[in-house]
């Protein structure tokens, strides 16, 4: 059974008293959440959200939803809601999710832009509700949106696309009244966490870089980045000669010459755009000493996309699959 079959009967079973997956096919799955008891009727339907620009109420249950921020159509999907609207950031193809969510949509969306906007085709969907939680922050972007339909922006601290997966997950469920849901949502996150970090002891307390090598060069992300947040969940540390150069953004870059920022007790390394050969095959790279030691990773695709995602669904499939991973590269007292 796919994984966002259980994310979505997760949050069906609050309203039903049920525990465990639904023995019911992936679209039925979709239906259970859709129509989940804990969504009011429309004649109640009332929500204020806070934002970075103030208070968006919401009066009427969102029929028509875009989702144009980092994660926000996966965002709505694992809550039951399929939008009418949505960005492919990630340029995944098709419905723009990855295979974490394949076949989670059962009428495709039109795909938009990501940071470029052509703001005629979205009014063209006749959206009620605009999602643009995890973005830039920009607010020529938002008070464009605005003047097409009710925008839910990033909160006071998401600039430059910092919303974190709580953030984004509680704010994207209050939006669409389906709060308990986002409850159950973050509860199978963090239980998933709490039992990768008991079975890896072994992870606490390194030091871990993650960092992406693109045509640009090589950069690291620093604390506020999804990724991070994800390693530190497991045990790991950050290292402060990375962190100290965070400028109120998620990610560094890294010149060739400081490489050895890069050093750690682990070092995951994500292609951006590049074929992992040119990370592997890069002799700078290679002197690096974790990578020399043998302590470092260069994330294959699918890997590299659940993780940079940062949602409930690819943030359950990353910790399904990565720590396995990570545990060849640490050994216990090392």
């Amino acid at each position: 059974m796919p994984r966002w079959v259980g994310i979505v009967t997760v949050a069906a079973a609050l309203m039903t008293g049920l525990i465990g997956c639904s023995s019911n096919t992936s679209d039925n799955g979709q239906e259970a959440a859709g129509n989940s008891n804990s969504t009011p009727p429309a004649d109640s339907f009332k929500e204020t959200i806070e934002t970075k620009f103030g208070q968006v109420n919401i009066t009427e249950q969102p029929k028509r939803v875009v989702a144009l921020g980092w994660g926000d159509a996966e965002t709505a999907l694992s809550l039951g809601v399929q939008p009418v609207g949505a960005s492919d950031w990630l340029a995944f193809g098709g419905n723009g999710v990855g295979p974490w969510l394949k076949d989670a949509y059962k009428t495709s969306p039109t795909i938009l832009g990501t940071t470029e906007l052509d703001y005629e085709q979205i009014a063209a969907l006749h959206p009620d509700l605009i999602l643009d939680v995890k973005s830039s922050g920009d607010e020529t972007r938002y008070k464009r949106l605005s003047e097409i339909a009710t925008t839910v922006g990033v909160p006071a601290d998401g600039d430059n696309y910092l919303t974190s997966t709580n953030e984004q997950v509680e704010m994207i469920a209050k939006a669409l009244g389906k709060e308990k849901e986002g409850e159950a949502l973050l509860k199978q996150v963090d239980d998933a966490f709490a039992k990768a970090a008991k079975d890896h002891p072994e992870f606490a307390d390194k030091t871990i870089v993650v960092g992406a090598y693109s045509s640009e060069g090589f950069g690291a992300y620093v604390k506020g980045d999804a990724r991070i947040d994800f390693m530190t969940r497991l045990g790991f540390k950050t290292k402060d000669a990375v962190e100290k150069l965070a400028d109120g953004n998620f990610y560094v870059k890294v010149s060739d010459e400081q490489l050895d920022l890069l050093d750690a007790d682990v070092t995951v390394v994500m292609p951006i755009w590049v074929d992992a050969k040119e990370i592997t095959n890069n002799k700078l790279f290679q002197k690096i000493p974790s990578v020399a030691a043998g302590r470092s990773i260069v994330l294959d695709e699918d890997t590299a996309n659940a993780f940079s995602t940062g949602t409930v669904p690819s943030l359950l499939w990353t910790i399904e699959h990565l720590p396995p991973q990570i545990k060849a590269l640490v050994q216990p007292g090392a």
